[in-house]
């Protein structure tokens, strides 16, 4: 029976928890989530966990911070001018505002502070420091 290994193309189902117990991310509903594995389609730890199961095998997979979406570092906290915020908009905390690059890719950012002249938006991944508890079955390998 042949195992999942870097460079298979796979498609697994999955349930995406932090240690709360709180659903960030599911398949359910949706087609198996594609990826080659090595590639760096998703992150290392969900990567790295599919590696060596058969399909039809379901498994947990715990990742840490560093294997996920990284540490949460205070430098990707930044205070912006309110006027780099569109004028329309109702600023609030916990709002994701997406930001455009010049050379076009969109960097999401949560509002953390709101000031009278800047805004405190933090442009750390959502999931950054947290642990990731993922429930997957492998479905396919290509």
């Amino acid at each position: 029976m042949k195992t999942a290994q870097k460079g298979d193309t796979v498609a697994v189902e999955y349930t995406g928890k932090l240690e709360t117990g709180e659903t960030f991310d599911t398949s359910k509903g949706k087609p198996p989530l594609e990826f080659e594995i090595g590639k760096g389609m998703v992150i290392k730890g969900f990567d790295e966990g599919i590696i060596g199961m058969n399909v039809g095998e379901e498994k947990d997979i715990t990742i840490a911070p560093e294997d996920g979406y990284g540490k949460r570092s205070e430098k990707y906290v930044k205070e912006l001018p309110k006027k780099s915020v569109p004028n329309d908009l109702e600023i609030k905390e916990g709002l994701l505002l997406i930001f455009k690059r010049e050379d076009g890719m969109r960097i999401p950012a949560t509002v953390r502070e709101i000031k009278d002249d800047t805004v405190k938006v933090d442009f750390n991944h959502p999931l950054a420091g947290k642990n990731l508890k993922f429930h997957v079955k492998l479905v396919e390998i290509k």
